[in-house]
This record gives C-alpha cells, structure tokens and sequence, in this order.
C-alpha cells in the first residue's frame, strides 16, 4: 500500500461510528473554519471534504492530499498535479458524481478508499446519509476518478516545502449558509457571494426605476399653442400695426404666420376708389394725364398786348 495513504486510513479508521452534532455541526467543519478558512459557516456545512483534510492534517499528509471543502475543486487539484486516475487502489481519494457523469464539475462526494475487490471498492466515508461517517461498499458506476497522494508526492519532488501546502490549501468555492445541503454545484459553475448579488439586483432595481419614471414623465406636444408663442404672435403685432386681418378663406398655415408664406406690401394708389374711367394696365391703374396750369394774369395781360 501507498505509505501516504496508509497514514491517512489510520488516522480515519478510529472516526468510524461518528456522527454530526444538532444544526448539521461537526468537529470536522469546526476545525475547517477555524485553521483553514477563518469562517464560521463551515462549521455546518457537508463535511466529506473537510472530514478528509482533517484527516490528513492528522496523519501530516495534507500536502499531498490537499485540504479542501469543495469536492471539484480538490479533485481539479489532483489533475493539476499529476495524479488523477481512473483506477482505485487503496489510499486513493475517490470522487462520485450521483448522477453518473464523469466530468469533474460535476463531483458531488469523496471518499478514501480502503480496499479493492475486482469491479468493487470498499471505502470509509463522511457525511453519509448526511450524518455518519462509516463503511460503504460501493460500485463503479458512479465514480468519476481517483485522487493518488503518491502521485502529488512525485510531481511536487523537488521543489520547496511550503508551495504544496499552499497549493493544497486553495479553496474556490465559498462556504453556504447553515441551510444549505451541499457545496458542490452541479453545474460545475463558480457561485456568486451574496455581497455581489445584493450589488447587481439593487443596480438592476435603480436602472429599472429610472426607465419607467423616464416613460412616465409627460411629453409636451409641439401642437398649436407653441406656433401661437411662437410664429403666430409677430403675425397679430403686424396685423395690428397695419389693420389688416387674416383673409376669410385664408389657411390655417397663412392665418399660423408661416415662415414660407411672402408678405406683399401694397401700393398707396391701390387703397383708392375704383373709376370706371380710368384705364387699367397689366400691372394696375394707369395715372392720369397731367392737367395744364392756368397761366398767371399779367403773363395772359402781356399777351393780349
């Protein structure tokens, strides 16, 4: 058997029996929330993971069996290094997906595995049926892969101490509230915090507040009142300097004062009487001829002389 793994079952095999405590706590989530995350809703939250990084702080393992509470993200973290498996053996971390699938994101649980017997597996598990941490014998079918701590071992020769603790201890997915029943996601996507949440639906309730006060507000209709302030108005101060009045079968565009409609001054003669007598041109009437002047009396005296 793998020595890392070995040290790990004997840490695990003494837990067998556990069970969680009143309001989904464990001492598996308390130490998680006090030594790796330094937050206090992991202490409620599903605890398979953290049952396993427990463990492995114990057994002085936890830089080759990482210390996780998000089971795709720890499972992602055996790719990374080298050491994910389709074959179990014992000492190996064991991911399932409930729904069968074998992708990653998928992951819902993890297990260690105790033995292995032909198709079959024989691992010691947290949270089961939500409570317990026991036995289990289980198939194949829903495993998606097995995580080798040897195998972490090997990619990580040679390199500092500290930066496989480090790497060990990346956590991707924040802890959920008391009620929650899980930390996976099924869908494989990252969750988004509450404080995000709260921040996009009070931009979307403003956004949407402004566009319906902004169809509420009343439109002012360019109808006739502006032409009368407007146009209209220098037409009735020219009407009243000239005592002209709109024509009977004007427009209402002729009687708005239309800027298109040519305003014609008339002639002085245009305003006299009509004589019958007086020819008329193409362009009016035309004038008068000019009456002779009466000669003055002493030219007409002289000229009698």
């Amino acid at each position: 058997m793998d020595p890392i793994g070995d040290d790990l079952l004997r840490i695990i095999r003494p837990e067998i029996g556990y069970r969680e405590g009143p309001g989904r706590h464990s001492k598996f989530g308390e130490w998680y929330a006090a030594h790796v995350v330094q937050d206090p809703q992991y202490e409620t939250a599903p605890w398979c993971a953290m049952f396993v990084a427990w463990a492995a702080e114990r057994a002085g393992v936890q830089q080759y069996v990482g210390q996780f509470a998000w089971t795709p993200s720890q499972a992602r973290w055996f790719e990374t290094n080298g050491a994910w498996s389709r074959t179990p053996e014992p000492g190996a971390l064991v991911f399932f997906d409930w729904s069968g699938g074998k992708d990653i994101k998928g992951i819902d649980h993890v297990g260690v595995v105790e033995s292995v017997e032909g198709g079959t597996i024989h691992t010691i598990e947290g949270n089961v049926d939500r409570v317990w941490l026991k036995r289990k014998t289980r198939d194949q079918s829903k495993v998606v892969g097995y995580g080798l701590p040897r195998k972490v071992k090997e990619h990580l020769a040679g390199k500092d101490d500290t930066a496989p603790q480090q790497s060990g201890r990346i956590e991707v997915r924040p802890a959920l509230a008391p009620a929650s029943t899980a930390l996976t996601d099924a869908s494989g996507t990252l969750p988004v915090s509450m404080e995000s949440a709260m921040v996009a639906a009070l931009l979307t309730f403003v956004l949407g507040t402004s566009f319906v006060l902004s169809r509420m507000r009343p439109r002012v209709s360019a109808g006739r009142h502006r032409r009368r302030n407007g146009r209209q108005e220098p037409r009735r101060r020219a009407e009243r300097r000239t005592g002209e009045a709109p024509q009977a079968g004007a427009s209402e565009q002729d009687r708005a004062g239309s800027p298109e409609t040519l305003r014609v001054s008339r002639p002085g003669w245009a305003h006299e009487p009509y004589r019958a007598d007086r020819p008329r041109s193409v362009t009016g009437l035309v004038p008068e001829p000019p009456v002779p002047e009466a000669p003055a009396p002493e030219v007409e005296a002289r000229r009698a002389a």
